[in-house]
């Protein structure tokens, strides 16, 4: 079984009790996320934050604090979704590392990213947040932002 690690960095915005989220386009349907993403090779995870979040976005951040490191893992096989996951189409145990920051913006206007992962971004009021159809992360990213837990894992 193949072995594959990605490390990701996102950003948690909230002003005036709205979040900063992007919606990200995979082939099984659209969900909202943070705004972020993989690092590039060599890439430290603060800059990967702020280029990632302006390419989503169009805003400018400044990475205030560490929120925490969340992990997931998941084990694909060779059919479906699943097979553009791993290059010879076996399976492949998949190790996602992803750091959240908290920013705040600090330039920069509200645009849509194109011929990218994500298609549009919005603030969206934290009390509605529950009702979207979103990735797990943004659940993590929320609870990490409340509750900042000292070791800095939900």
């Amino acid at each position: 079984m193949k072995q594959t690690t990605r490390v990701a960095a996102y950003a948690v915005c909230v002003e005036e009790d709205k979040i900063l989220l992007a919606r990200w386009v995979g082939r099984t349907g659209k969900k909202w996320t943070l705004p972020g993403g993989g690092l590039d090779h060599g890439e430290d995870p603060l800059d990967a934050t702020v280029r990632e979040v302006f390419e989503e976005t169009g805003y400018t951040v400044e990475v205030d604090a560490l929120l925490g490191i969340d992990t997931v893992r998941r084990r694909f096989t060779k059919t479906g979704l699943r097979k553009a996951l791993s290059r010879s189409g076996g399976a492949t145990d998949w190790h996602g590392i992803r750091v959240v920051y908290t920013a705040h913006v600090v330039g920069g206007e509200l645009r849509f990213e194109e011929n990218g992962s994500t298609d549009m971004a919005a603030w969206v009021d934290l009390a509605e947040v529950s009702t979207l159809d979103r990735t797990e992360l943004v659940d993590v990213a929320v609870t990490l932002s409340r509750e900042r837990p000292p070791r800095g894992r939900v």
